[in-house]
């Protein structure tokens, strides 16, 4: 059973994981909800029609841009006139890393908590872990639902669900079209990661500070962005995470070596990949890499559809296309990928726990085709109306003409989950020590197979020391 600490106790533990939080990603513009017949009544529930009026508090990184909260808590309060659910923007900027630091602080006093929504698999566990969010299996089953067939992502832990997912952000491959057609290479549709590496080295162009690298991996930092050194492990449809589902460490799959051999080689033999000092000490920005045109090729989720043509703050001048994320080998199944989800929780100090609930259920089903910013994680949706998401977002950015749909729609639509692991309530310790590890290696101080030994002997002491 998940350990739950009392509120009184909860500040300690929520300062130390501050330090310990994971940095995520953001979502990914305008569509009313079409064609859902008889789904509403039973995603948003009844009216509460007991007359009182409700002030719900959700606290959240998503930023206006990437989430349309306006539009979006307009329409729920149609769906619940008697519910007025109030923003509490804890970054503008849309960090999560910064969000959560604030998240733990705010939940360790005595402010207000009804809607929590965490950014990642191992953020969600360790605020479960604290006590932070209340169970939802008496509400889920009172709906006659399951986790597991309403949404493409299953959030239990323990055996118990904390959280509703609301996007289903595959990852893909970012391309500079201009690029790829000067080195006279084709779009991607099914491709390996010998490709992706051959592919790096051919856009690869430059010398110095004006250099041109083919590609440009954001992480591993700071124990998050953690995808960076699972490449290898995330596209098989099982085991596609550093521990097992039973709890045991993953790390002597073939897969994760392969991986950091795929990171030294295509960063010190080849030199296609931004150098990880450069991105550790410039504090690089994925954003600015890739549409500043300093790498050709950038792995990301698709968050990033909203972005992709082009923004106010990062204008687009170049044509973009879009790949699915690499294969092992070319036999191996198309589209397995990672894939990220927002965990949307009601707080376990709320004292309306059933209203919580019931717009944490409408937003994670008929409320992400309202928001209509992100591919939703709710099993429902139609292939129509992903089609019709995916055009209302491109139709949202400056230069939706500079962006090939036709390589965009199929990715997204090939895009599958690997089995999900239910995250460890200590994932992200294991995180650190594995990035400490890798960091180790690509600053020259130990080998391969160091790191993977020393990666395997502290995960394993980590594993044991949280045995219950």
């Amino acid at each position: 059973m998940v350990k739950r600490k009392v509120w009184a106790g909860a500040m300690t533990g929520a300062l130390m994981l501050s330090l310990l939080s994971g940095c995520g990603g953001a979502g990914n513009t305008n569509q009313a909800a079409e064609g859902n017949g008889a789904a509403a009544p039973e995603a948003g529930g009844p009216n509460t029609g007991s007359g009182e009026n409700l002030n719900l508090r959700l606290y959240t990184y998503g930023t206006e841009e990437a989430y349309n909260w306006k539009h979006t808590l307009e329409a729920y309060k149609k769906v619940e006139p008697n519910v007025t659910v109030e923003l509490v923007q804890l970054s503008e900027k849309g960090d999560t890393q910064e969000a959560f630091k604030k998240l733990d602080l705010e939940a360790a006093s005595s402010a207000q908590m009804d809607i929590l929504m965490f950014s990642d698999a191992a953020g969600y566990a360790q605020r479960v872990a604290l006590g932070m969010a209340e169970p939802l299996d008496e509400f889920i089953a009172k709906d006659g639902y399951k986790v597991e067939e309403d949404y493409k992502v299953d959030t239990h832990l323990d055996g118990k669900v904390y959280a509703l997912p609301g996007k289903f952000n595959p990852w893909y491959v970012l391309l500079n079209k201009n690029h790829l057609d000067e080195a006279g290479l084709e779009v991607p549709k099914d491709w390996t990661w010998d490709d992706f590496a051959d592919y790096a080295q051919k856009l690869t162009k430059g010398e110095g500070a004006q250099k041109r690298y083919g590609t440009y991996f954001h992480g591993p930092q700071a124990g998050g962005w953690m995808e960076f050194l699972k490449l290898k492990l995330e596209n098989q449809p099982q085991n596609a995470e550093f521990l097992k589902a039973d709890g045991t460490s993953n790390l002597d799959d073939p897969n994760f070596k392969e991986t950091l051999e795929l990171r030294l080689r295509m960063e010190k033999e080849d030199q296609s990949s931004v150098p990880y000092t450069d991105m550790i000490s410039q504090k690089l920005a994925y954003r600015t890499q890739f549409f500043n045109e300093s790498a050709s090729m950038l792995l990301i989720g698709s968050w990033m559809n909203t972005e992709i043509g082009g923004t106010d703050k990062v204008p687009l001048n170049f044509n973009v296309a879009v790949a699915p994320f690499p294969k092992n080998k070319p036999g191996d199944e198309n589209g397995l990928t990672p894939v990220t989800t927002d965990y949307v929780a009601v707080a376990a100090k709320s004292e309306h726990k059933e209203a919580a609930y019931k717009f944490v259920r409408w937003y994670t089903t008929e409320g992400q085709l309202v928001q209509g910013k992100n591919i939703p994680a709710w099993s429902k949706v139609t292939s129509d109306q992903v089609t019709g998401i995916i055009d209302t977002i491109l139709s949202g950015t400056k230069n939706p003409e500079k962006v090939d749909k036709e390589s965009l729609v199929a990715t997204l639509v090939a895009s599958k989950a690997s089995a999900i692991i239910p995250p460890a309530t200590y994932q992200s310790e294991v995180y650190k020590a594995i990035n400490e590890e890798y960091e180790k290696m690509i600053l020259g101080n130990q080998d391969v197979d160091t790191t993977v030994k020393n990666s395997q002997e502290r995960v394993n002491k980590i594993i044991d020391a949280n045995k219950k």
